[in-house]
């Protein structure tokens, strides 16, 4: 069953919303929310569904999606999708001007009557650098969450941006903490001294909620993009946003995260420090801080996090001692035959760091995501467009991952499956409830290998971290402290050495 909404656009995060509450109906086998764009509409035809349902459909219309049992079950998907989509727009006409629903970011502009000073863009990239401009002219940074922008667009924004003292954070920047405002895919932190810079989305969230959960807190979250630190777009807003960190007063000291940057640009960053000491986080590239500079910088996030804590005068808990008997136990269980590693991550900073850090330790590592590896260990980005493509992100939809652990488990020779479970805003309600059953299903024997499972998050997080790791602890599950000691751990089991989980690289 189809039903199309002819010029009706709703952003990346409500679609995925929408497939995740039809997915979830009684009865449903399939489902999605979507634009009716060609890719979007092949999906639909690989599914079986009779596209034909969206003759004349355009890009600019959208689409809800569902197979199912019955036509009962299918139009109760169908309302349940609707609901998520459409519930927001009513919330929204309760704004201003009589409860009129602003149609340009001009008209939201006056109805806010001058209060707002950002502007969240989530519109399709061939229109998302026009809007990110219209915000711009009217004084407000700008989160671009939309994908799909080109570079020469990127630069010509943040240029423009840096010509008016504002950010654009973006494109593709999904995660932003600003004055206590959590933006995007973020986690609930508390105030504190340290500003966290960040090319990468699910490495900002490591570093807040480790900051959150180790007493430091922070003072802002700034997504500048994942493409900021290239050769191409050389830090425009990176270095925009160390200064505006530098000038603000509630920020002590400064945390880069990057996955990794082209060198030359690294060092301009770096060589841009002020007063206020830096560390760097450059997941796997040790660049040298420049001669006299006030930066430290490291390979790993939680050793990011660790140097930035370090000099603020604070010292971060022992990560990997308790986690040490564990492995080791879990070492002596293991089968001789069960050598692999596999890692199935949500996150894709998670994943490159990963990636780097088990080279070393255990040999090549194939990806898909660092072309021309090759290796028997294998470890998947499943938020890249090959594994999201007509279905929902991992964070949003954790049922994405179940088939690939199931068969991960069903493998010889695999001796530890190793997953991140993201909170915070946006993701999955539950996601331990979804994911336990199914590691204690691949542990039940005792012959099949282990399951080491991270969850990033924070108290203060909608999904309970503590809940959710108890609930992957009470499976069987391996829950490090870190992402960096989830890796560590996974190493660890595949090579039967369990004192790697000290190392701290």
């Amino acid at each position: 069953m189809v039903k199309v909404f002819p010029s009706t656009y709703v952003d990346s995060v409500l679609q995925l919303g929408a497939t995740r509450a039809m997915a979830q109906t009684k009865g449903v086998k399939w489902a999605s929310a979507a634009m009716a764009t060609v890719a979007n509409v092949e999906v639909l035809a690989a599914q079986g569904i009779d596209v034909a349902q969206l003759s004349g459909a355009r890009a600019n219309d959208l689409f809800l999606a569902v197979l199912a049992a019955t036509p009962i079950a299918a139009a109760a998907a169908l309302e349940a999708g609707m609901a998520v989509l459409f519930a927001p727009h009513v919330e929204g006409r309760s704004v201003g001007d009589g409860g009129r629903l602003a149609r340009s970011v001009a008209e939201a502009c006056r109805q806010l009557g001058g209060a707002a000073n950002v502007a969240v863009v989530s519109v399709p990239g061939p229109y998302a650098a026009i809007e990110a401009y219209k915000a711009l002219t009217a004084g407000l940074h700008v989160l671009l969450f939309s994908d799909n922008v080109s570079v020469g667009d990127e630069i010509e924004l943040k240029d423009r941006a840096v010509e008016l003292g504002l950010l654009v954070m973006g494109p593709g920047a999904g995660t932003a903490v600003l004055g206590g405002t959590a933006l995007g895919f973020a986690n609930m932190v508390r105030s504190g001294r340290v500003g966290v810079v960040a090319a990468a989305g699910t490495g900002a969230q490591e570093a807040m909620s480790l900051l959150d959960q180790w007493g430091a807190g922070v003072s802002h979250v700034i997504g500048v993009g994942g493409r900021d630190l290239s050769q191409a777009v050389a830090g425009r807003m990176t270095l925009a946003a160390v200064a505006a960190l530098e000038a603000d007063p509630g920020t002590d000291a400064i945390l880069v995260i990057s996955k990794p940057p082209a060198p030359e640009v690294a060092q301009t960053v770096l060589g841009a420090a002020g007063q206020k000491p830096l560390v760097a986080a450059l997941i796997g590239h040790g660049a040298p801080a420049p001669a006299g500079a006030r930066v430290v910088t490291v390979s790993t996030l939680e050793a990011g996090v660790v140097a930035v804590m370090a000099v603020l005068g604070l010292d971060p808990p022992d990560s990997g001692t308790a986690l040490l008997a564990q492995v080791e136990a879990a070492c002596a269980g293991l089968p001789d035959q069960r050598t692999l590693i596999r890692g199935l991550y949500s996150g894709g900073t998670l994943c490159h760091e990963a990636l780097s850090l088990l080279a070393p330790l255990v040999g090549p590592v194939c990806s898909n995501v660092t072309p021309g590896r090759r290796g028997t260990h294998l470890c998947l980005d499943l938020g890249e467009e090959e594994y999201t493509r007509g279905r929902p992100h991992p964070m949003i939809d954790p049922e994405a991952r179940i088939e690939l652990m199931r068969e991960a488990g069903r493998h010889p020779q695999v001796a530890v499956i190793l997953v991140d479970v993201v909170l915070g805003y946006g993701s999955h309600p539950d996601p331990a409830g979804v994911l336990a059953p199914v590691a204690r299903e691949i542990m039940a024997d005792g012959q099949g290998p282990q399951v080491v499972a991270y969850v990033l998050g924070t108290d203060g997080d909608p999904q309970d971290l503590a809940g959710q790791r108890a609930a992957l602890r009470a499976a069987g599950c391996i829950v490090p402290p870190t992402a960096t000691r989830a890796v560590l751990a996974a190493a660890a089991l595949a090579t039967r050495r369990p004192e790697l989980v000290l190392a701290l690289p």
